[in-house]
């Protein structure tokens, strides 16, 4: 379980850096491989995977979000939101200094499927030990769960 402090901390660091928008990000993982969605082409950063994330809206907390957000854009219902794994700062379509705050989550469905897609044009489950097909912002998220996983 993440620490509430822990979470507050992040988005007083966020603030007191001036970042407009927060963002979170789930890495779920089922049976060695790590859940990616690919955005579709005629979006911002088009055509590229990431991991399930979205906008933290007004007035919710981090864990809030994050458990919608999931749930919006694959249909998992998030059971716990297990460790955090470190964020990354980027420039939103519209120009706001974004942050992705990043997380493990375990989801209430054990099997990879069904995952339902609501925002994305596919997704796949890729094998966490291979290059995966992602930003290398998302691969530094990889290598911190990778870390993570062999302490």
């Amino acid at each position: 379980m993440i620490d509430s402090a822990l979470l507050d901390r992040l988005v007083t660091e966020a603030e007191a850096d001036e970042v407009a928008q927060l963002v979170v990000g789930a890495v779920v993982e089922s049976e060695g491989k790590v859940l990616l969605l690919k955005r579709p082409a005629d979006d911002f950063m088009g055509g590229i995977f990431e991991l399930p994330s979205g906008k933290v809206e007004l007035g919710e907390d981090l864990k809030t979000a994050l458990v919608r957000e999931v749930e919006e854009e694959t249909g998992l219902q998030v059971a716990e939101a297990t460790a955090y794994l470190g964020s990354f700062d980027y420039l939103s379509g519209s120009g706001k200094k974004s942050r992705q705050f990043n997380f493990v989550v375990t989801v209430t469905v054990t099997a990879p499927e069904p995952v339902v897609l609501q925002e994305h044009d596919e997704f796949q489950w890729a094998p966490i030990e291979e290059e995966l097909p992602v930003t290398d912002a998302v691969k530094q998220v990889f290598e911190a769960y990778r870390e993570l996983q062999a302490n």
